[in-house]
């Protein structure tokens, strides 16, 4: 059985392991399937994306740095995408119209609360960053319970943009870079910065890792290292990188476009191999 031709937007992009997900996830159902990466400048991706589909193409991932692009080319928007801002799966409608999504936020519940079974309800969140991947997640983080979301970003005025786009003053609020070894202990810490991808070390104090705490990069393999060693040396609990995060992702588009839901267990475990 056929289902046409998929790809994933970004730039860089030849490092992405979404094709060899969905090729995993199509061999699931006996789909055959062509799912393809596509490097295109911020400039030029627009183009790109409306002439892939204009030539057949059923559905495409985005990722950095195209999400707030995609969003913007889009005619619909699931509560998810519009709440974010950003999206991450296109797909095509009738008349060259495009419709967003947002997969990120559920993708990264599930697999902390699914696979890693960890309840989030009550804990208090530490989320580093606040540009499109925090975005992603931010709400879904207290949809699934956390009791309180502190956000800390280098530039403090999108962390305030953030925090009043939410708009949950009593749970979800902003503190200063600076004053992050004066905050206490959380008991969950995501970094959504992009520190690791660009190679660069966040310096975060050790105080604020609770004892029973969850730290999560959504980034994944070598960009995730120095976080989570980090993370170890504090003495987290549990230090888990994005790979999870980006199957469960890639599964939300995969039953977007196909109408049926994969099993993600057997890819994790099969990925898992490949970065440790």
């Amino acid at each position: 059985m056929s289902a046409g031709q998929f790809a994933v937007f970004g730039h860089p992009i030849s490092h992405s392991l979404s094709p060899q997900i969905h090729q995993m996830f199509a061999r699931q159902f006996g789909i055959e399937l062509e799912y393809r990466t596509i490097d295109a400048a911020p400039a030029d991706v627009e183009a790109s994306v409306r002439a892939f589909f204009a030539n057949g193409g059923r559905g495409a991932n985005v990722t950095l740095p195209h999400k707030a692009t995609a969003f913007a080319m889009a005619d619909e928007r699931t509560e998810a995408a519009t709440r974010a801002g950003t999206a991450n799966v296109l797909t095509p409608l009738a008349g060259g119209r495009l419709a967003a999504h947002n997969t990120d936020g559920s993708g990264l519940v599930r697999d902390v609360t699914e696979r890693h079974s960890v309840d989030l309800r009550g804990h208090t969140a530490l989320l580093l960053g606040a540009g499109g991947a925090a975005r992603g997640v931010a709400w879904n983080l207290l949809d699934a319970g956390v009791h309180t979301l502190t956000i800390v970003n280098r530039t403090p005025e999108t962390a305030d943009v953030l925090a009043d786009d939410i708009g949950e003053p009593a749970r979800a609020h902003t503190r200063y870079w600076e004053d992050l070894a004066d905050l206490g202990a959380f008991d969950l810490i995501v970094n959504a910065t992009s520190a690791g991808v660009l190679g660069k070390s966040l310096d975060l104090p050790f105080a604020i890792v609770g004892n029973r705490a969850l730290c999560y990069d959504l980034s994944y393999g070598v960009a995730a290292t120095g976080f989570l060693a980090w993370a170890r040396t504090a003495g987290a609990r549990y230090a888990f990188d994005g790979l999870g995060m980006l199957i469960e992702t890639a599964a939300d588009s995969f039953e977007v476009w196909h109408g049926k839901r994969p099993d993600t267990d057997p890819v994790y475990v099969e990925l898992r191999k490949q970065f440790g």
